[in-house]
């Protein structure tokens, strides 16, 4: 084959080329180099194997604790116009002076748990109460000052004042910090849990509340909004249930908006409900509120792991305007209910145990809240209205109430427990 002549030359100049470049670094190599001679960095050559990587164990995480903390709720806040008028100030209102005495319950478990039985007075509306109720605004900030966590919203009464109130209730229960469950502003907050994160004994446990009510006393639920109120239905909250359980839930707890109003026993709806959550084994704790009067406790047979659901069928009353004068002498004695949470190192996070406080109204003085224990003991606050019998026949009718309380040890507690780590974080929904 005849050499093309335009690459006749390259063989000989490549070899010439080697040769030198060759020689060049020999030479680099063996003459040394004084201090002022630049150093060939073309041609280093390390001097050492790199470095292994480092073989020393990463630093131990703190070990997880078995834990043991408390969940409080209590009855209906229900600000009829009388502690409306009451909390009236110069500049606004302040239910916190009328609620003062049961502080140290609502700041001393580890997550406390309300009923907001009412929506918002938008602001430009006058608060009311019965039978459209809209309460002034700053009123979920007192329950947040008290050391309140959340509510639930879903109730009766939650479209008293249409939708746009319900949705601006949600709007100030964010704005203050407030959890909220049963009511929401759009499809897919309905569907979410609101989460409650604790940071205990070396961990995050996550506590997640469901809430509903039967009914919204005729008042249509928007067509456009069908998803603003939860009813009641114990596919849905199952469902919902399970849901929060793979977004992390440890605990679940519903807080229903069920039963007959001044009745002191569950009736056969409730029943039925829980009955049929307690089979689906999604939920641990029930929080009854709406009869306006105490009902007994109860422990269901099933539950998550068939470790039994807990019940508090009612909590009655915690603001109102109620006692015998317009109502039953139940209706002004409320109870708050101290649920007892383990949460072992290994194994599945479980209420253990629930205890009852009674909470009664002095509807004449001033309308303040107290512990009715303190008062028992001793305790007379100077404006006081209640007499010794009155309190007698209070705690009577409470105790009776309670004597009916099955499946379980249910004791009165006498003192509020202490916090046993920092605030839990709550979790928006929307």
């Amino acid at each position: 084959m005849p050499t093309n002549p335009r690459r006749g030359w390259l063989i000989p100049a490549i070899l010439t080329l080697i040769v030198i470049v060759g020689g060049a670094i020999a030479l680099a190599l063996s003459v040394p180099l004084s201090e002022d001679d630049p150093v060939p960095t073309a041609t280093t050559v390390p001097t050492s194997a790199p470095s292994e990587p480092s073989s020393s164990p990463p630093p131990e995480e703190d070990p997880v604790e078995d834990v043991v903390f408390t969940i409080g709720a209590t009855g209906d806040v229900l600000p009829h116009d009388t502690p409306i008028r009451e909390a009236r100030t110069t500049d606004g209102y302040d239910f916190t002076p009328m609620l003062e005495a049961t502080r140290t319950w609502s700041s001393g478990v580890d997550l406390a748990l309300c009923n907001m039985e009412v929506p918002l007075s938008l602001p430009d509306e006058e608060p009311t109460g019965y039978p459209l109720f809209g309460a002034p605004d700053q009123l979920p900030g007192n329950l947040a000052d008290l050391g309140w966590d959340g509510c639930s919203t879903g109730t009766n009464h939650s479209l008293d004042r249409g939708y746009d109130n319900l949705a601006y209730t949600l709007d100030v229960f964010d704005d203050v910090g407030l959890g909220h469950a049963g009511t929401a502003r759009s499809q897919d907050e309905a569907a979410a849990p609101q989460l409650y994160r604790l940071e205990r004994g070396g961990r995050t446990i996550t506590v997640a509340q469901l809430g509903g009510t039967y009914g919204t006393n005729g008042l249509p639920i928007p067509d456009d909004a069908p998803w603003s109120v939860s009813l009641l239905d114990a596919e849905t909250l199952t469902q919902q249930a399970r849901s929060a359980r793979a977004a992390g839930a440890d605990l679940v707890v519903a807080t229903l908006h069920w039963g007959l109003e001044y009745q002191s026993a569950p009736n056969e709806e409730q029943r039925a409900l829980a009955e049929a959550l307690a089979a689906s084994g999604e939920i641990d704790l029930i929080i009854g509120n709406h009869p306006h009067v105490p009902q007994p406790f109860e422990l269901l047979d099933g539950g998550p792991d068939g470790s039994g659901l807990w019940v508090a069928w009612s909590l009655g009353n915690f603001i109102s305007n109620q006692d015998d004068a317009c109502c039953v002498p139940q209706t002004a004695t409320g109870l708050f209910m101290t649920a007892t949470v383990e949460a072992p190192a290994a194994g599945p996070v479980r209420v253990t145990g629930m205890e009852w406080s009674a909470m009664t109204v002095d509807r004449e003085g001033g309308q303040h809240v107290y512990p009715l224990e303190d008062l028992l003991a001793g305790e007379r606050p100077a404006e006081l209205t209640l007499s010794e019998s009155v309190l007698a026949s209070r705690e009577a009718g409470v105790r009776e109430v309670m004597e009916q309380s099955t499946g379980a040890d249910f004791t009165e507690r006498s003192e509020p427990p202490d916090p046993t780590g920092p605030e839990p974080e709550i979790v928006p929904r929307s």
